[in-house]
């Protein structure tokens, strides 16, 4: 049997075992569940992304990114994130907000196009002091700043330019970009993702119009798209996306990290220096700059799959789910080419990595960062692969089934009965060696302005937190975990329409006033050992909060 066709049957064979265990069992955490479960170095935190809180849209020199543009066009019919939330003059109250609820960490993104208002040239003085401002309050406040380099909001200007993403001169940019945020953040910060959800920026993108820079051909486009091919673009865009993130990962190494090998160089360049005088006496010294300790990763969004029936196809099925959302990205930075899988059902539309190109994304990556919200069902489909125009979810040859279970579009909220958190750990445990993994994004769903007495959201953290306990029990390498959102905010598909905060903003109101909801006292008693049934109730009413006796 040849190497390749072992590996598929091993993964396959993981595939069965993933998905056997994960038939519903009952979770220990579940309402049980305590900070003092997880290591003390384990870090429980909130996250939020530029564009959706920072607001200060068109202030201190900032330029428009693509989400701006997407926003502006009139997607969500006239709203946008001009203000939004506003942290970019309330992130001090904030941080605030943050420390006394407990958070140990804070997940956000910088935003390019503020930091860097054209994509590449000067950097912006107050872009820069925005951020160094927001990092030094979060380690004042003892909160460790997890950064994102890019989450779906490209400066403007390099899509204008050249096509962003699609062309490969974004290697050269975002390089660059993230040298300037290595250089001038990387004293203080320690955790590093380059972009956000790269497999859902890609389709929702590049394939179906759903998301910036709205790129779709017919017959994909789920929104009307000026400009694109479905059938080529988001694989091109994934592979440009894979060279400058390892570009930006192996500059980091090279330049930054503190390693052995640097250590060693600094040592003989000292001992040299003192031992031969007369060499070094006339030379220029240039101190190593490989002075930081941090850590580099990517960021997927993962279903978690399970077959809509027992059958085999549709078993075989959730593994091209697994390959073509996930092994997208992780197999060749895990082993340096996509799946064998891709390579069959996309063809030549699949770009190729020449020799150089598969050595330089094989091992670019020190943590996967996971975004995961809900269980689907897939059914085999591979009439989809006759088609004579297809697109990546035709390439996969599966449908995704919303069942009762998994909260089918239109309903407001995720189920919690069986959360799949655990079962998408357990399959990238046995998939890629076991590699550190932060949680990014989970959450629950609820209406916007429905109630603080966001009784859901409490089930889904107990149920979600409980489940990556075990997940943990069993073996995951978990190092952290940052629910969705810290605010409810600017939502990707809704705009305003649904939150996912621990507060709620009040937009109604010109100072922006922060309210608590039960989540938010459940997730802080949680945070501070004080057990988790104990909490205020609050809810809106017209639009005005009302305490009720505790």
């Amino acid at each position: 049997m040849s190497p390749a066709k072992q590996l598929s049957t091993a993964i396959f064979l993981v595939l069965i075992i993933v998905v056997l265990a994960d038939l519903p069992v009952v979770v220990s955490g579940a309402g049980e569940v305590r900070r003092a479960d997880f290591p003390d170095t384990f870090v429980f935190g909130a996250g939020s992304s530029a564009y959706q809180v920072e607001g200060a849209a068109f202030e201190d020199g900032r330029m428009p990114s693509i989400w701006d543009t997407f926003a502006h066009a009139g997607i969500y019919g006239g709203a946008n994130a001009d203000v939004s939330c506003d942290a970019y003059h309330k992130y001090k109250e904030d941080v605030k907000l943050m420390a006394d609820t407990g958070l140990e960490g804070y997940r956000f993104s910088i935003s390019w196009s503020r930091l860097i208002p054209d994509g590449r040239g000067p950097i912006n003085p107050k872009g820069l002091q925005y951020y160094n401002n927001l990092i030094d309050e979060l380690l004042s406040h003892g909160i460790q700043p997890h950064v994102t380099l890019c989450h779906s909001d490209l400066p403007q200007a390099l899509e204008d330019e050249y096509g962003g993403w699609m062309s490969r001169k974004i290697i050269d940019d975002f390089t660059a970009y993230a040298d300037v945020c290595f250089k001038e953040f990387g004293d203080r910060v320690l955790y590093w993702t380059t972009l956000n959800e790269v497999n859902v920026f890609t389709i929702g993108g590049y394939d179906n119009g759903l998301t910036p820079p709205n790129h779709c051909s017919p017959p994909s486009g789920i929104r009307p798209c000026s400009i694109g091919n479905s059938s080529t673009e988001p694989y091109i865009v994934a592979h440009n996306i894979l060279l400058a993130h390892s570009a930006a990962v192996r500059l980091y190494r090279r330049k930054y990290k503190v390693s052995p090998l640097n250590i060693i160089s600094n040592n003989l360049c000292e001992i040299n220096s003192v031992l031969k005088p007369q060499i070094f006496a006339n030379s220029v010294h240039v101190p190593m700059q490989s002075t930081q300790h941090g850590f580099v990763g990517l960021n997927l969004f993962a279903y978690r799959p399970l077959p809509y029936t027992n059958t085999t196809a549709d078993t075989i099925a959730v593994q091209r789910v697994y390959d073509f959302y996930i092994g997208w990205f992780a197999n060749p930075l895990m082993f340096g080419d996509y799946p064998d899988i891709m390579k069959r059902n996309v063809g030549s539309r699949l770009p190729k990595f020449t020799t150089e190109e598969s050595t330089q994304v094989k091992g670019a990556i020190d943590f996967i960062a996971l975004n995961h919200y809900q269980t689907v069902h897939v059914k085999d489909s591979p009439s989809s692969l006759g088609l004579k125009i297809r697109d990546f979810n035709d390439d996969g040859a599966f449908e995704v089934i919303y069942t009762d279970d998994d909260s089918p579009p239109g309903q407001t909220e995720y189920p919690v009965t069986h959360p799949g958190l655990g079962g998408v750990l357990q399959y990238l445990k046995q998939a890629y060696g076991n590699l550190p993994i932060y949680i990014h994004e989970n959450g629950q769903m609820t209406p916007r302005n429905a109630t603080l007495n966001d009784t859901s959201r409490v089930l889904y953290l107990q149920a979600y937190i409980g489940n990556l306990l075990d997940a943990m029990r069993n073996g995951s390498n978990v190092k952290g975990y940052f629910m969705w959102s810290f605010l409810d905010c600017f939502e990707l598909m809704d705009a305003y329409g649904s939150g996912f905060g621990l507060y709620y903003v009040d937009l109604d109101d010109k100072e922006l006033r922060r309210y608590p909801k039960l989540s938010a006292h459940w997730y802080s008693n949680f945070l501070k050992g004080q057990g988790s049934k104990h909490s205020a109730v609050y809810k809106i009413e017209d639009n005005k909060v009302l305490h009720s006796s505790q």
